[in-house]
């Protein structure tokens, strides 16, 4: 597995926390930042992340920003990513399971940095249940698809 991670101004400490984590786990990783404190734009940080996801460059992406909303908002723009905004163990484990998504976005203003080292160890651990979920997953695809198809039409 390998990891794109990257954060806004607004979520520097976490994902250090998570970097030490990929590091402890031996996931392999690319740090897409940001370096600063100053104010920047999400997307510029979110969509080059799924990008690389799509791409198949990485196998998973994970986000941090103030709420993790607008990392979440900016990844799902772009096809086929399953970008799930999670501040629980419980969904990061079920996101996986249902969803088999793709990236996590977390929000450092929402959670501390040992919840978010859980929520990440159990979004990476976590496999895909496929079964009924798979229908639905690909109830989803063809929707893109098809909306794509009609856009270039």
């Amino acid at each position: 597995m390998k990891v794109a991670i990257a954060s806004d101004h607004g979520g520097l400490t976490i994902r250090k926390e998570i970097i030490s984590l990929l590091e402890e786990m031996n996931i392999s990783y690319i740090d897409l930042g940001c370096e600063c404190s100053t104010s920047v734009d999400y997307p510029d940080f979110a969509i080059p992340v799924a990008e690389k996801v799509i791409k198949g460059e990485v196998s998973r992406g994970i986000l941090i920003c103030g709420t993790g909303i607008g990392m979440s908002i900016a990844a799902n723009k772009v096809k086929g990513i399953r970008c799930a905004l999670v501040h629980d163990t419980f969904s990061a484990k079920a996101t996986r399971e249902h969803n088999d998504t793709n990236i996590l976005a977390m929000g450092e203003r929402i959670i501390g940095a040992g919840l978010a080292r859980d929520i990440a160890k159990i979004w990476l651990e976590t496999p895909f249940d496929g079964g009924r979920h798979e229908n639905r997953l690909n109830k989803i695809k063809t929707y893109e698809q098809f909306n794509n198809a009609k856009d270039k039409a």
